[in-house]
């Protein structure tokens, strides 16, 4: 590990070992975690941070959305220097995607007490609902509708993948807020985050300056056909919702393939019916995931995606209909704040590589407000959204030391400690 002296005496052990405790809450028995969104586990995790929290006596509100602030006051009002990302999961999800960057500004927060530290501006450490959008749709739904772009009704009637509504699921773990939406201002917003790929690892990187977030396009397409038995029905005679959810699949990762670069697509839920071994699929539900970092690629994506579609079920004697989840461009980062993250890391002696984030992030979001940046830190293998996710302790102080030192410069220190 380098060597670092940041300017904020940070503590990368404790910030570890707050990893492990919350992940402990919607533990698997196989290991990883499952907190999906504003579930029982969910509301544990955010029970546990909100704590913590208020342990470190941060004034703590919670808006309409559920999303979560903790806030250090400054000497002067106004905007923060605002640090965050989610603390929900994926079904399998791994210790340190979203929570990391919770966790870390918690630290930061905590090395300023310890430190004795007074800072200019307030600091605050954010957890946005529903991030990851595997439970409720679209994903970065809490920051989204924290900066005004999604409106407050329509997420809280926002049907979630069980069914239930999701402002009654937030009322249910208690954490349907009163703070006034947006109320918790930004100057500037840092997420510190895991890569979630193998590029920082596979060259020897320590840190992924952010550049900004691909483009995200999801849709959800319904094929109906007709069920019929499946030894008696000849091939010609067919009408297979489930055969043309397969060459759809395959075709997407066509479209990919010839488009290249960094294009990427996926096929991450498929679901048939009547789902038995003998009967030809009347009915399959599938979602197609479109990523890239120029708008013009991922349109084009789009637009081949819907011819797909179109000619496989003429082909197949199939119906369809198809609904749009989740649509955002590309997004750049402010040049400045991201020139500042790779300063800062040099400065410590450590590695730098700029990169696009190919996940999505509540960064994205932030960035609509105001100056926003991320900083990433190695993913061994490059896994993410997986059971096995994990990176080094030593990468952990690594990225902590650059987001506290970043901070700090932000915020502006008020005193000098005796």
């Amino acid at each position: 590990m380098t060597d670092l002296s940041p300017a904020l005496p940070v503590n990368g052990d404790r910030l570890v070992a707050r990893l492990k405790a919350l992940g402990q809450v919607g533990a698997l028995p196989e290991g990883g975690v499952c907190r999906l969104a504003l579930t029982p586990e969910d509301g544990a995790g955010r029970d546990l941070v909100v704590g913590w929290m208020r342990d470190q006596g941060l004034e703590v509100a919670i808006d309409p959305i559920g999303n979560i602030f903790g806030t250090r006051k400054g000497t002067q009002d106004g905007p923060s220097v605002m640090m965050g990302s989610h603390i929900d999961t994926v079904a399998t999800g791994g210790l340190y995607d979203g929570n990391l960057g919770v966790l870390a500004g918690l630290e930061v927060l905590q090395a300023l007490d310890d430190a004795n530290i007074s800072t200019v501006h307030p600091v605050t450490v954010a957890a946005f609902t529903n991030e990851e959008g595997a439970r409720f749709q679209p994903d970065m739904l809490g920051s989204l509708v924290h900066v005004g772009d999604l409106p407050l009704q329509d997420a809280l009637d926002t049907i979630s993948i069980d069914g239930t509504r999701l402002g009654d699921d937030l009322a249910d773990i208690g954490y349907a807020g009163t703070a006034p939406l947006g109320g918790i201002k930004a100057a500037a917003y840092l997420e510190y985050h895991i890569e979630q790929g193998p590029v920082l690892e596979a060259e020897g990187i320590d840190i992924g300056v952010v550049e900004g977030v691909q483009g995200i396009s999801w849709t959800e397409i319904t094929l109906s056909g007709r069920a019929s038995h499946a030894g008696a029905t000849p091939m010609r005679l067919r009408r297979d919702a489930g055969l043309a959810a397969a060459r759809i699949a395959h075709g997407v990762a066509d479209i990919a393939k010839s488009i290249g670069g960094d294009m990427v697509g996926t096929v991450g839920s498929l679901r048939l019916r009547p789902n038995l071994v003998n009967v030809v699929a009347e009915m399959a539900q599938m979602t197609v995931d479109l990523r890239h970092p120029q708008e013009k690629v991922l349109a084009e994506a789009e637009a081949r995606l819907a011819a797909l579609v179109a000619r496989v079920a003429e082909e197949e004697h199939v119906s369809f209909t198809r609904r749009p989840l989740a649509r955002f461009e590309p997004v750049a980062f402010d040049g400045q704040l991201v020139g500042r993250v790779e300063k800062t890391a040099k400065s410590l002696g450590l590695s730098t590589r700029r990169m696009f984030s190919g996940a999505g992030h509540d960064a994205q979001m932030l960035a609509r407000t105001c100056p926003a940046a991320m900083v990433f830190v190695p993913s061994i293998a490059g896994l993410s959204h997986n059971i096995a996710e994990y990176t080094a302790p030593s990468d952990i102080a690594n990225g902590l030391a650059v987001l506290g030192t970043l901070a700090l410069e932000l915020a502006g220190r008020a005193n000098t400690p005796a």
